[in-house]
């Protein structure tokens, strides 16, 4: 390879978003963050909102720094967290800010339409897990709860869409993130539009569905413009966070399982069909699409925005604190044993976690844990035992023995959690890379412009170029 080739990765994560500039010469990536930013979203009386045009503007924010640079950049591409979404009218303009997966607008929703189309025929057709935040879910309490919306939309952009849409002027929806949020047919990968049309809801607010290593086209002029970036591809990845998370993993042993581990804990396989079992439907396991035509059998567990809040209590009341300062506490606590359940519905928007995480214990018989070292334990606890139990149902469902688990994201910083999930699980842990989901998004530009040829190649190059860290367990 002559030159190196520049490609920029936007990862948008339920607390924060990044930009990242890579640098491909041929053999290994690079990775530099250009911009990083803060994701809050705004409570506006019982609602919970995205601050999305406050987003928009960091986008470009981090395309000037880019620009700034002045490198021949080839493409760039955008991820984002699941199920959430915005409605565009007929002038193709945005109708209201999109709405927070944790607004409460949807409690109850998964009974009712359990009344309608019984779950388990649900499961059977789009083979995903029932959250009460689930897109279809939403879709039905907008119908309910925001009809002058919901009747005056004209398209669905999921949020990965809407924001290429704000850059390109294109309406599509990229496969993995529609998987996600239970709106498409799990064996025909496609719209699940009779299951939409039993339940009363609009068939026609989609666009072409399009899968990831797609080239979408140009910025528009205005976006050029303003921000100096020019002659720059934009590209549908695996626009769905957690896909390209899992793309960006190098797997090495064969029925590996991986963990993502950030705001939530995404612990499953990639497999090459859909699993829509007796187990799997029990066991509540979500069927995604993945990149190149694969399938992420996963678990979603409450992950680090539990810790995240904690740290965010204990800074306002009781002092500055750190992450590393929580793992140090942690390691020091007299007690380790207190446990809660992180799936435990307190634990999604509560006024203050601290104080929830100290109910719980208490409320559970476990006593009050003290200090700051107690209550993170508990905390840790609980999503290793979750992660214990997922890998168990996983082999279960699959009829498969999962030797290791392949951890990526920002969570493997944190060294304790990943030696307790390896204790916990009895499984060999490969920790690493940390960017798992900014690399599986540059490796899928990197084969949509022709430099690689195959997810495969692309998992080797990262191999390659970033360390992993094992830990066994004790």
């Amino acid at each position: 390879m002559s030159s190196p080739i520049y490609n920029l990765a936007f990862d948008f994560g339920a607390s924060s978003g990044r930009l990242i500039l890579s640098k491909f010469d041929g053999r290994k990536i690079e990775l530099e963050e250009i911009h990083r930013f803060t994701n809050n979203p705004v409570r506006v009386g019982k609602n919970i909102y995205w601050d999305t045009f406050r987003l928009y503007h960091e986008l470009k924010v981090g395309l000037k720094k880019a620009a700034a640079k002045k490198l021949n950049i080839t493409s760039l591409a955008i991820d984002t967290w699941g199920v959430d979404y915005g409605f565009i009218d007929k002038e193709g303009n945005l109708i209201g800010n999109p709405v927070n997966y944790r607004d409460d607008r949807t409690i109850g929703v998964i009974d009712e339409i359990d009344k309608i189309v019984p779950l388990k025929e649900v499961y059977a057709s789009t083979g995903i897990q029932f959250m009460n935040f689930n897109t279809l879910f939403q879709f039905y309490a907008d119908k309910k709860m925001r009809p002058s919306v919901y009747e005056n939309a004209y398209k669905f952009l999921a949020m990965p869409d809407l924001f290429n849409y704000f850059l390109t002027g294109k309406m599509f929806n990229e496969y993995t993130i529609a998987s996600t949020g239970q709106l498409l047919d799990a064996k025909k990968r496609f719209w699940d539009i009779d299951l939409l049309k039993r339940l009363g809801l609009k068939t026609d607010l989609f666009c072409e569905l399009i899968k990831p290593g797609t080239i979408v086209g140009d910025l528009i002029d205005e976006v050029a413009k303003e921000t100096g970036i020019e002659s720059v591809k934009v590209i549908a990845v695996g626009s769905h966070d957690t896909a390209s998370a899992v793309a960006g993993t190098p797997f090495e042993e064969e029925n590996a399982a991986f963990l993502s581990c950030g705001t939530w804990s995404l612990l499953g396989m990639e497999i090459d069909e859909p699993v829509l079992n007796e187990e799997s439907y029990q066991y509540n396991y979500t069927n995604e699409g993945g990149v190149e035509g694969k399938i992420r059998l996963l678990k979603n567990i409450n992950g680090l925005w539990i810790m995240q809040n904690l740290r965010k209590d204990w800074c306002e009341f009781e002092g500055e604190v750190s992450f590393p300062d929580i793992i140090k506490a942690s390691r020091e606590a007299k007690r380790k044993d207190f446990i809660i359940d992180p799936n435990d519905q307190r634990f999604s928007a509560p006024y203050s976690m601290m104080k929830e995480v100290i109910s719980y214990c208490e409320e559970h018989s476990q006593g009050t844990p003290q200090g700051l070292g107690e209550i993170a334990m508990a905390i840790y606890n609980g999503l290793t035992h979750e992660y214990k139990n997922a890998v168990a149902k996983l082999e279960v469902i699959t009829g498969k023995t999962i030797p290791c688990i392949n951890m990526v994201g920002g969570g493997i910083q944190d060294q304790l959690l990943c030696e307790l999930t390896a204790n916990a699980t009895g499984k060999k842990v490969i920790a690493g890379p940390i960017e798992g989901s900014v690399l599986g998004n540059i490796v899928m530009q990197l084969k949509a412009i022709g430099v690689i040829e195959s997810l495969d190649e692309g998992r080797k190059i990262i191999k390659d170029s970033f360390e992993q860290k094992v830990h066994l367990p004790m």
